[in-house]
C-alpha cells in the first residue's frame, strides 16, 4: 500500500549542477542548482530564483557555463550552494575553486569539476509560477579521466554528486545496470 506524502518535488535523483557566470567587474561567480531539465539535444533550462546573483550575471554577460559536481568536491559545492553571492561577494575564491575563461561562451570553466557544459542564453521564460533561463549548449569540456576509449563520457568513472530531493542529502551515481533497450527487449518480442 502507498502512503500519502502531500505535494513534493519527487523527481529524484537530480545532478548537483554547478552554474558560473562573470560578474560586472569580470570576477567568477557560480551557484549550484538543483532544479533544471534538458531541453533538446543542445538546449539545457534552469529553474533559478531571477535575484540570484548568478542569474543577473547570465542576463547581462549573456552567458554561461554548467559544471557537474563530484564528490572530491563535495564541500566546496555545497558551500557555493548555501552563500549568497549577493551577500559574500568572494564566495568563489572562499570555496577554493579555480577558473579559467571558457574558449567559446564568456564565461567561467571551474576546472576542478570532471564535466561543464559551454551556454549561450538562448531565452528567459518568465510566468507567473516561474522564472528560467534557457541556454544553448554550445561545448562540452570532459576531463580525460572520465572520458572512456570510445571517446564518451563514462559516468561510473565520475563520482557525480546527486541531490536527493527527499532527505535533503548529496549521493553519487552509482555502476551500469543495462543498456539503454535491453531490458526490456524480451518483453517486446512477446
Amino acid at each position: 500500500m502507498k502512503k500519502d506524502l502531500g505535494p513534493l518535488p519527487a523527481i529524484c535523483p537530480m545532478p548537483v549542477l554547478m552554474v558560473s557566470a562573470y560578474d560586472d567587474d569580470g570576477t567568477a561567480n557560480t551557484m549550484s542548482a538543483a532544479w533544471w531539465t534538458i531541453s533538446q539535444m543542445d538546449k539545457m533550462v534552469l529553474m533559478i530564483d531571477e535575484d540570484h546573483k548568478t542569474t543577473q550575471n547570465i542576463l547581462r554577460t549573456r552567458a554561461f557555463t554548467v559544471s557537474l559536481a563530484d564528490r572530491k568536491n563535495l564541500a566546496p559545492a555545497d558551500y557555493v550552494g548555501i552563500v549568497s553571492g549577493n551577500k559574500v561577494p568572494d564566495k568563489f575564491a572562499r570555496s577554493g575553486l579555480h577558473a579559467v575563461k571558457s574558449g567559446r561562451v564568456n564565461a567561467p570553466v571551474v576546472e576542478d569539476f570532471p564535466i561543464t557544459m559551454e551556454c549561450e542564453l538562448a531565452e528567459v521564460v518568465r510566468t507567473e509560477t516561474m522564472f528560467a533561463i534557457v541556454g544553448r549548449i554550445v561545448n562540452v569540456l570532459a576531463d580525460e579521466e572520465v572520458v572512456g576509449e570510445d571517446g564518451k563520457i563514462d559516468i561510473g568513472k565520475t563520482e557525480l554528486l546527486v541531490f536527493d530531493q527527499f532527505t535533503w542529502n548529496y549521493n553519487v551515481v552509482g555502476g551500469k545496470v543495462s543498456k539503454v533497450g535491453q531490458a526490456g527487449k524480451e518483453l517486446k518480442r512477446s
